[in-house]
């Protein structure tokens, strides 16, 4: 048995490869062309927010084209899913760099009440869906009067 000199270095270099390899395959979801892994490539970012009248989502969804994206109210959950395709113009062999996420995407947000799905509002600008959710008469903030 030979006596080998124990280097911290050497075990610090195996720990970030490992702790690396943690990031790309288990937490993130990575796409490699035509294959994703994980249940979603990308999901776009929210805004959720209310003023007086409504409960508002406004999620950017840039380069997705409005006919695939649909909105959808089943009691108190609203889902928002679309796709955003990609449209090969370039081979993938002339590529240097590759970070945007194309392929489907599902959000879903629970509402506080259940709400009628024929008040419910979306519309679509500059990559921008902004869904109005009208709130609940007994949400609605009132003034009393003191009498």
């Amino acid at each position: 048995m030979n006596l080998v000199r124990w280097n911290p270095w050497n075990e610090m270099a195996s720990f970030r490869d490992r702790f690396n390899r943690l990031f790309d395959t288990g937490l993130y979801p990575v796409s490699r062309g035509e294959e994703t892994l994980g249940l979603s490539a990308w999901n776009p970012s929210v805004d959720i927010y209310e003023n007086d009248d409504n409960l508002v989502i406004k999620a950017e969804v840039p380069g997705v084209d409005k006919d695939n994206i649909h909105v959808d109210l089943k009691g108190r959950v609203l889902t928002i899913k679309g796709e955003r395709k990609n449209e090969n113009e370039v081979n993938e062999d002339h590529f240097y760099r590759r970070e945007m996420s194309y392929g489907s995407f599902e959000r879903a947000f629970t509402l506080p009440a259940d709400v009628d799905p024929a008040t419910v509002k979306a519309d679509f600008k500059d990559g921008v869906l902004k869904v109005e959710v009208p709130k609940p008469e007994e949400q609605k903030p009132r003034q009393i009067t003191v009498h």
